[in-house]
């Protein structure tokens, strides 16, 4: 005798797929502020005009991360939730491409949320 599968509807499925990063955990999710998606970073690849050099201004205990633009001197508040605050300090050069939403460190890529 056969067992009956138990299918799940997509209520439980999409809450087992909470991002862990609030909790500590991997960032499991592509939202802004968490997780580079694969075709986000290709995009970016294909755009090298588009990235502004930028000085971090601050970094908060909420995850903001506040930028400075080195040619203009624009102030951009940015969240990540995947760990872009805790390698960042007030000082560090770094680069944002706006249009696709992602800070650079050095070879690290960040998916941010433009406050």
């Amino acid at each position: 005798m056969p067992t009956p599968h138990r299918h799940l509807t997509p209520a439980p499925v999409r809450q087992d797929a909470i991002c862990m990063c609030a909790r500590g955990g991997a960032c499991s999710s592509f939202a802004p502020g968490h997780a580079v998606h694969l075709i986000q970073a290709r995009l970016v690849s294909a755009t090298p005009t588009e990235w502004v050099d930028a000085i971090v201004g601050a970094v908060r205990d909420d995850r903001t991360i506040v930028l400075h633009t080195v040619e203009h001197g624009e102030r951009i508040e940015l969240w990540n939730g995947a760990g872009a605050a805790e390698h960042l300090r007030a000082g560090t050069p770094v680069a944002f491409h706006p249009r696709y939403h992602v800070l650079a460190d050095g070879s690290a890529r960040y998916n941010a949320l433009v406050l």
